[in-house]
């Protein structure tokens, strides 16, 4: 990971980075996030871009350098541009409603499921004819729209006989075979 440590992070206008003692700080148009990094880290913060150096060449250096690298990165793009992810509900009679911050779903059990968003998610469920409904997530941070995503899949995760279940647009789905007859 040490070559992705090695990139700086470029920084787009209206975003502002502090680092102070080991805590940065990325502030942007979409919100603010904070994220505690490793003391031996050093972080240089210039005008337009920002470098992590790492003290030694061990192999810990070398991940934690590229791990933090990563995380900052996706703070800035988070608070830039927003990160999206859309799922697909695949099954007859699978269906969600969202009513503000809570998300109703139907999912071929014998109760509805009813699922609370965090705040920093912003949520839109999508149901048209002849169409599997969709459900967008939009967030700035990475790292929770992550979490929120595989909670919901794991509601219904996709079986490999029919590819019922919750999946990302477009996902493919390698089916099994079934049983055969024996004539």
């Amino acid at each position: 990971m040490s070559r992705i440590g090695k990139l700086p992070i470029q920084i787009p206008q209206g975003v502002d980075v502090t680092a102070k003692e080991n805590l940065v700080t990325v502030k942007g148009p979409l919100g603010q996030l904070e994220q505690k990094v490793n003391d031996e880290l050093t972080i240089e913060v210039r005008e337009t871009e920002m470098v992590i150096d790492r003290p030694t060449d061990s192999i810990e250096h070398k991940a934690m350098h590229g791990l933090y690298r990563s995380l900052v990165s996706n703070m800035i793009q988070g608070v830039s541009e927003g990160f999206t992810a859309k799922l697909e509900l695949v099954g007859v009679g699978y269906k969600a409603e969202n009513q503000g911050q809570l998300i109703d779903f139907s999912l071929g059990y014998s109760h509805h499921i009813f699922f609370e968003i965090p705040e920093e998610v912003q949520v839109e469920c999508k149901t048209e004819k002849r169409s599997n409904t969709t459900v967008s997530l939009k967030s700035h941070d990475k790292q929770l729209l992550g979490h929120v995503v595989a909670k919901i899949r794991s509601l219904r995760p996709v079986e490999p006989y029919k590819g019922k279940g919750i999946r990302f647009v477009g996902e493919v789905v390698r089916k099994k075979a079934g049983k055969t007859a024996s004539v």
